[in-house]
């Protein structure tokens, strides 16, 4: 999902460049929506390793 969030960030600053407004807006919103589900999902992830009694493994 990460990978996805970067290639529209891409693609976003690409058509941002060549001035393709609505493009731009469409793909950054979208990566944009893919980083806060990633991120979500990374707490969740901690919170319910700590919760088992897992720590993070570093």
């Amino acid at each position: 999902m990460l990978y996805w969030a970067v290639v529209c960030l891409i693609v976003a600053i690409i058509a941002g460049v060549l001035g393709f407004g609505g493009i731009a807006g469409t793909a950054a919103g979208i990566a944009k929506v893919l980083f806060f589900i990633f991120l979500i999902l990374l707490v969740i992830t901690l919170v319910a390793n700590v919760v088992r009694g897992r720590g993070p493994k570093i």
